[in-house]
């Protein structure tokens, strides 16, 4: 028997030192005391100056000890349910799981190549993509449905995904208003309120401005999900270089002291509202004053805002599968590769993303799939070396012994599932194989992988009851807007 043996079930690696972590942590509480945040709405303030924050107008000073306070109350894991009711995800240390981006504007068409607008049923196709997709864990829109009504896009989007995949979600709302009628709609699937509270199956993606404005829509569906205790994601966006320094650790203090002004608001609404730590830190291109999407400091950022999140014990959500390409090429494999591999490494919770291509302007189907491959061979490689008496393998070395062969000994059959990763679309066939297969590229079997999803791949329906309750709200939301009605964050 050994003992004091030391083993790392997976890859190891960290980007910051917990002193490193210390000094931009404590930078962050400089910055909520002086200069301090703006917040455009009144309860938020409310709340801040009942706890002992200094409230000038809309600038408010956030002392570090109420800072410190409400972070003891915010949960460190968030388990989150199928539409099923099944628990598939649980946020928390270095649990890792994958999923789409929302929101982009423009699609490439699938079958005429050109960029154009997203549509209702592209949402909905993206929907049944990630369902069939195994290494995709969660689905966030992807694209931004341009045919319904512009003030009740958000519903629209909601009811696509709910009715066209089983898996986890992450949503965007415009306004409280349509929070409130996409948490409705989530009510009619789970049973009611109190069963959503306990088993809930679906985050809110939420902005504040950079740098250090928390504006009315964001802060009032902070709130809201408070509240009803939706978990929600608050995601600071600072560009480095532009709404931020340009100094990678000036950007990340910026993100923490934002994530940190909306946790002490959460968490003053309701103590133990489950919230994710966000930020999507990235440079501005100075040659073009484009965000970019597959720079180097993008993911760096990332792994160290994840490093951050692990110290304070706060689920966190990351960004992976996504490239500045226009279009499915060489460049998007090898930024989504590194992407996906960096995030994985860092043990980040919720990862998203996947699927975008020109810097977030387009949602790509084929990208989806891409990536989910990638995914696949990156959890393979995060799963490290098993080192124990059946790996290690020394009877087995033995009775072949040398000069022998382990093809056909019952131990390779045993193990190889287990211990070897097989792809689905990337070639390993032999030369002449691949030229009887029609020397297919590896961008022809990704769109043959995407057109048979689309042709063969069917969700289990909604209950009928559900399915109307659903068609009610988008009834009656697509009336007319609501007030307030004008900011997706």
């Amino acid at each position: 028997m050994r003992v004091n043996l030391k083993q790392y079930g997976s890859v190891q690696f960290r980007a910051l030192s917990d002193d490193q972590i210390e000094q931009i942590f404590l930078g962050a509480l400089e910055l909520l005391e002086s200069p301090g945040t703006r917040i455009h709405e009144a309860e938020a303030r409310q709340l801040l100056e009942a706890a002992g924050a200094k409230i000038e107008g809309d600038l408010a000073r956030i002392p570090s000890g109420l800072v410190k306070e409400m972070l003891t109350s915010v949960p460190p894991r968030v388990a989150l349910a199928n539409r099923d009711g099944e628990r598939k995800m649980v946020l928390e240390s270095h649990r890792i799981y994958y999923g789409t981006g929302s929101d982009c504007p423009f699609i490439i068409d699938a079958d005429t190549g050109e960029r154009r607008k997203f549509t209702k049923r592209d949402i909905e196709d993206a929907a049944r993509v990630v369902d069939a997709c195994p290494n995709l864990d969660f689905h966030m829109s992807l694209g931004l449905t341009s045919d319904v009504p512009t003030h009740s896009y958000d519903r629209h989007q909601a009811a696509a995904m709910l009715r066209n995949t089983i898996k986890p979600l992450v949503l965007t709302a415009m306004s409280r208003e349509g929070l409130s009628d996409i948490a409705e709609m989530y009510y009619l699937v789970r049973g009611g309120r109190d069963a959503f509270e306990v088993n809930p199956g679906f985050i809110v993606y939420l902005e504040p401005i950079t740098p250090l404005v928390h504006g009315q829509a964001a802060m009032e569906k902070l709130i809201f999900a408070a509240e009803r205790r939706i978990p929600a994601i608050y995601t600071p966006c600072p560009m480095a270089g532009a709404t931020a320094p340009v100094t990678l650790a000036g950007a990340l203090v910026v993100c923490v002291a934002e994530f940190l002004a909306g946790m002490v608001v959460s968490q003053l609404k309701r103590r133990g509202a489950p919230l994710i730590m966000g930020g999507v830190i990235s440079p501005m291109d100075m040659r073009t004053t484009i965000l970019t999407y597959g720079s180097p400091e993008l993911h760096l950022m990332s792994a160290a805002l994840t490093d951050i999140a692990h110290s304070l014990q706060i689920p966190v959500f990351s960004t992976a599968g996504c490239s500045d390409s226009k279009i499915l090429d060489e460049q998007a494999a090898a930024e989504a590769a590194l992407s996906i591999m960096a995030a994985g490494l860092s043990g980040a919770n919720l990862i998203h993303d996947v699927g975008y291509l020109e810097s977030a302007l387009v949602g790509s189907h084929e990208m989806v799939v891409l990536s989910d491959e990638i995914i696949g061979m990156v959890k393979r490689f995060l799963s490290g070396v098993r080192v124990e008496e059946q790996t290690l393998a020394l009877s087995v070395i033995k009775e072949v012994g040398p000069g022998g062969n382990f093809l056909a000994h019952e131990h390779t059959a045993r193990n190889m599932r287990s211990e070897l990763w097989y792809p689905k679309l990337m070639d390993r066939d032999r030369y002449s194989a691949w030229r009887s297969a029609g020397s297919k590229s590896m961008g022809d079997r990704v769109r043959e992988r995407v057109a048979e999803i689309l042709a063969t791949h069917q969700v289990p329906p909604l209950p009928a009851e559900t399915d109307a309750g659903i068609d009610r709200i988008l009834s009656a939301a697509d009336e007319g807007p609501g007030e307030g009605q004008t900011d997706i964050v």
